[in-house]
């Protein structure tokens, strides 16, 4: 079955389903593209898709009826009515309010459905990785751990967090990467209390952190993990954190599973931190869903009550961030099972002295 037909078995509530996000679009067609529309029906679905990517789309797009776009809505209408279609639905999440009045303005013998119905249905599928997906992530995470690796031998006194992050984006696009998972994060010294600072130009010193987020995207697939090292010999409260988050990140791993909620899992890794007195340190949720996206459902924080399903692939990045002097930060990502999880992260995670 396709991703397209089990999108009917997932969503109720219109006719058909206008598909015009670019990843949602990739996802079920397999087609990177800047532009183009899928109108799936339970029957059948179609690609219309411009000059630029018609020749790409027939050559690769097998679940769908490739079109060629020359009049967007002109065509769209005659496929309305080939399958009798009255209700459209959308995608609540993506599509903007300017779009949705543009299709109204045109099609206004149509109801369209623009409650969350469609984006939901669509989050659904998207939050069970199939096995060319992991196989997808595990080579997206290869790259980055292989970059990773060569990187330590960059680092050292005096070169900046801006030349770091740089050298990593170099070494992750030479070992394959499609793209950069998001803005590479690489912090130093009092600047690691930041989660997501921004590298700048300042120069790394002995005895510092040095905290490393990344990612490496691999035929539309992303990888995401952080480590933490010390440039020089770290002092006994610089131990103490990182031992003290490295605990709460493998009592995470430990307990994920398929059917632990998320706001459950949370807590398992963040009990550990409050209990050594840092709870008021680590303000950003356990970990979130992974995929074509660098932050999708399902998420492990304390507000999500959904049990986590079997096959998401989800984060594990406790953290501790004193203001003014340092941070720590470790993160892995897992394929939840039934019975617990695989991590699909191998580099070691030991505290490292470089």
């Amino acid at each position: 079955m396709t991703r397209l037909e089990k999108l009917f078995d997932v969503f109720e509530g219109a006719d058909c389903a206008l598909i015009t996000s670019d990843i949602n679009r990739r996802y079920f067609t397999g087609m990177k593209s800047s532009a183009g529309v899928v109108l799936a029906f339970p029957e059948k679905a179609y690609l219309l898709i411009d000059f630029r990517y018609i020749e790409k789309a027939r050559a690769s797009v097998k679940d769908a009826e490739v079109i060629e776009m020359k009049k967007l809505y002109p065509q769209l209408m005659e496929l309305l009515k080939k399958h009798d279609a009255k209700t459209i639905a959308i995608e609540s999440e993506t599509m903007t309010v300017k779009e949705l009045h543009a299709y109204e303005h045109f099609f206004t013998e149509f109801e369209f459905v623009h409650n969350d119905s469609l984006s939901n249905a669509i989050s659904t599928l998207r939050m069970t990785k199939g096995e060319e997906e992991i196989e997808n992530i595990r080579k997206a995470q290869a790259i980055a751990e292989k970059a990773f690796d060569e990187l330590l031998g960059f680092i050292k006194v005096g070169v900046t967090e801006r030349e770091i992050a740089l050298e990593l984006n170099r070494l992750m696009y030479a070992y394959g990467a499609e793209d950069l998972s998001f803005d590479t994060i690489v912090l130093s010294g009092a600047n690691t209390s930041m989660p997501h600072g921004v590298p700048s130009d300042k120069k790394v010193e002995n005895g510092e952190f040095v905290l490393m987020d990344f990612g490496a995207v691999y035929n539309g697939y992303h990888s995401d993990m952080t480590r933490t090292v010390c440039v020089g010999e770290p002092d006994e409260e610089m131990k103490k954190v990182y031992d003290t988050v490295l605990q709460a990140q493998l009592a995470g791993i430990e307990a994920a599973k398929a059917g632990i909620t998320g706001s459950e899992l949370d807590k398992v890794s963040r009990d550990i931190i409050e209990q050594a007195g840092y709870g008021n340190c680590f303000g950003h949720s356990l970990g979130h869903g992974v995929g074509m996206e660098i932050h999708e459902k399902p998420n492990a924080s304390p507000n999500y009550k959904l049990p986590l399903n079997e096959g998401a692939v989800v984060t594990v990045e406790p953290g501790i961030y004193i203001a003014g002097k340092f941070g720590v930060r470790i993160e892995d990502f897992v394929i939840l099972t039934e019975n617990g999880c695989k991590n699909l992260t191998k580099t070691a995670k030991n505290l490292i002295s470089l």
